[in-house]
């Protein structure tokens, strides 16, 4: 049978169709890349103006610090300022035992941390990798935990401080926030993703439960640990109501607590107290960006979004 159409017709006709419709392939590419662009650059607008507006508040506490008191205290906006000064320091350390007060900061949450991450870590793998009779129910008993205000909690605190004979000591502050309910949510949840098939191999190696833990479990859990360090100093560093109510010596005082102490009876210094708030926030910060790689590894392996 002879075709109907000619070979080199056909192949004519082929590359005419696609020589039509690669412009238009091209166009469509072109809108594409267009609609990208603009998404992008819309995407960064809007990231640099909310960046923008979360950083005032820190450029407007950096400014008080350093501004003199004639700028604090004036009518008008300044939002910088007119000389450079370390006056609000000088105030802060000459007036108030602010070494003292940042020494017990450290102290407390540098304790408080180490013990609150160790027992994390432990009943997370409790909760993860042993089977033990009852583990689901103790387990939902620990995350109905986190649904009971802080503040109803004082007064049974305050009654075993104070039964335990610990009040007015940094221990009144320590041992109740020596575990935290969603430090150890966060661990179960970053160790069951942590294969079972290497815990069974050490068994098969002859190591125990506690050698697993320490040589198998703890060095997979480097951006947990950075995420429960993290969680746990931002929020011991920044606590105010329990330390006021558990401390009666003001020489025992948090930075927090001394912030209250540089209100006066008839206004405030807020040039100190930015000062002392910039003295106080410092640490977090370095902290953070010291390990916040880590710190987003842990959230996003922990299925925390």
């Amino acid at each position: 049978m002879v075709p109907s159409h000619p070979v080199g017709t056909r192949d004519t006709a082929l590359r005419t169709t696609d020589d039509d419709a690669a412009p238009a392939v091209v166009e469509r590419v072109r809108r594409v890349s267009a609609a990208q662009r603009s998404s992008f650059v819309a995407r960064l607008v809007l990231a640099i103006v909310v960046g923008l507006i979360m950083m005032f508040p820190l450029y407007w506490m950096i400014t008080l610090a350093f501004s003199p008191r004639t700028d604090v205290f004036s009518r008008e906006l300044n939002l910088w300022p007119s000389e450079w000064t370390l006056e609000n320091f000088r105030t802060i350390f000459n007036g108030f035992p602010t070494i003292t007060w940042f020494g017990n900061s450290v102290v407390i949450t540098v304790i408080v941390t180490i013990l609150t991450v160790t027992v994390n870590l432990l009943a997370g793998y409790a909760f993860a990798k042993l089977d033990f009779r009852g583990k689901g129910a103790i387990f939902l008993l620990v995350l109905s935990t986190m649904m009971i205000p802080v503040q109803v909690l004082m007064v049974a605190q305050f009654r075993l401080v104070t039964e335990l004979g610990i009040y007015g000591t940094f221990w009144a502050v320590i041992f109740p926030s020596a575990a935290s309910a969603f430090g150890i949510f966060l661990a179960r949840q970053f160790m069951i993703g942590i294969p079972d098939e290497l815990i069974e191999a050490a068994k098969v190696d002859g190591a125990g439960t506690i050698r697993i833990f320490l040589q198998i479990i703890l060095p997979l859990c480097k951006p947990l640990i950075a995420v429960l360090v993290l969680l746990t100093v931002m929020y011991q560093w920044n606590d105010f109501a329990w330390p006021l109510i558990a401390l009666k010596d003001s020489q025992l005082f948090t930075l927090p607590i001394g912030l209250l102490y540089l209100r006066g009876q008839y206004g405030a210094d807020y040039g100190a107290i930015m000062a002392l708030a910039l003295l106080s926030i410092t640490p977090i910060i370095i902290l953070f960006l010291a390990f916040q790689k880590y710190f987003v590894q842990g959230l996003a392996r922990s299925g925390i979004r």
